[in-house]
């Protein structure tokens, strides 16, 4: 039996809220306290009766996006960047529903900043893939599935792997094929901390299960568009350094929701600089030639290779990329691309984010070296691609 807007039941764990479950959900939300204390920062110049009743008046999610989460995401453009930009549009205005596969630089912002150009572009904005490791309080459920995310379940055993990925091939494939609705998933699980961005097969086995005796017909469905997301600034890498310098110290050790929630915050927060949003070339035409492929296991190693090269291609560069591979490579490659000015502010700058971190047994020069691979990293996966090296 279906729902409306034509979502199956069985989907009612993952999926995102339908428009009669927004008028409950916006109660629910008012009525939590630690809600109240996360968004009465983030809401003025508007109070808090003030929002519950533009809240109350959602009667849609369409509603919802609009009057109050474009508000706020428009305020955080202003203040924490200094050029927001999309690219290559001609490559998603083709009147298809695609599948985004991007590179995942911060836990919120990928998916909402795509969402607010393709929403001022006049384009229907994406579904959401969110796993279920973030969401860490009941009211980020709820906030997250008003905003169209579809959730990820991360957290099962090894035996029910197969199921849950299979439940969410489905999901995908029905989203994108019938209801002819876009989405957004990230390259791999979790960020890439190091900005080494490379597609997980695993994601692209699980959009195979659909139908897994056509794994090459079932990627062609969903007309993968690969999107390469730069941030001029990370806000959360002297967070990222730190994390790698605990995992380094203590192979077991693993991040808890708090520091989760510090990595949103900060992220949501921080200076990113210039924003640049850029669509590749949609993949179909070049996956469509490995058809001879026989070997699964072979294929989604090829597929993954060509949303990556294709994410490489796409990035943009500023000058700290190219100070980063410099020094990264420990050449001058770039050196026509920077002045002694800006090689002199990035110093400065990993200084200033290294101070910030505060562990046992701090290790500066290994934490500096984790920075400059972040903003290096991107540069030479561009180079390897363009080069064949």
């Amino acid at each position: 039996m279906e729902t409306e807007n034509s979502i199956p039941r069985e989907f009612d764990d993952i999926r995102p809220l339908l428009d009669s479950e927004v008028a409950e959900t916006v109660e629910a939300l008012l009525a939590d306290p630690a809600f109240r204390r996360a968004a009465e920062p983030i809401i003025k110049p508007l109070d808090w009766e003030q929002m519950a009743t533009v809240m109350r008046q959602c009667k849609t999610i369409l509603d919802f996006q609009q009057k109050i989460i474009y508000p706020p995401v428009i305020s955080l453009i202003h203040k924490t960047t200094s050029e927001f930009m999309g690219f290559n549009w001609e490559n998603v205005t083709d009147g298809k529903s695609h599948v985004f596969i991007s590179n995942h630089r911060d836990i919120v912002l990928d998916a909402a900043f795509l969402n607010m150009l393709l929403y001022e572009k006049g384009l229907s904005t994406t579904e959401i893939a969110i796993g279920d490791n973030l969401l860490i309080y009941p009211w980020i459920t709820r906030f997250v599935r008003l905003n169209k995310s579809f959730i990820v379940k991360r957290g099962v055993s090894i035996r029910q792997m197969l199921e849950t990925s299979k439940h969410l091939s489905d999901y995908i494939h029905y989203t994108v094929g019938q209801r002819q609705q876009s989405i957004w998933i990230a390259q791999r699980e979790g960020r890439a901390k190091d900005s080494n961005d490379r597609t997980q097969t695993s994601l692209l086995k699980m959009m195979t299960l659909h139908d897994s005796a056509h794994p090459l017909e079932m990627l062609l469905d969903l007309n993968i568009v690969p999107l390469s997301i730069t941030y001029e600034f990370d806000p959360c890498d002297y967070l990222k350094a730190k994390e790698f310098q605990l995992k380094r110290d203590n192979p077991r050790y693993k991040k808890t929701p708090a520091d989760d929630l510090e990595n949103m915050i900060t992220g949501i927060t921080g200076w990113k600089g210039r924003a640049h949003f850029r669509f590749g070339k949609g993949i179909n035409e070049k996956i469509s030639l490995l058809k001879g492929i026989s070997e699964k296991g072979v294929l989604l190693d090829k597929v993954a290779k060509i949303i990556d090269e294709e994410i490489y291609r796409n990035y943009s560069f500023f000058p700290f990329n190219y100070v980063a591979y410099d020094l990264l490579t420990q050449t001058s490659t770039f050196a026509d691309k920077y002045t002694p000015e800006d090689a002199k502010k990035f110093e400065k700058y990993l200084e200033t984010q290294i101070k910030k971190i505060n562990i046992p047994n701090k290790d500066h020069e290994f934490l500096r070296a984790k920075i400059i691979e972040m903003y290096g990293n991107t540069v030479k996966n561009y180079v390897s691609t363009v080069t064949g090296s």
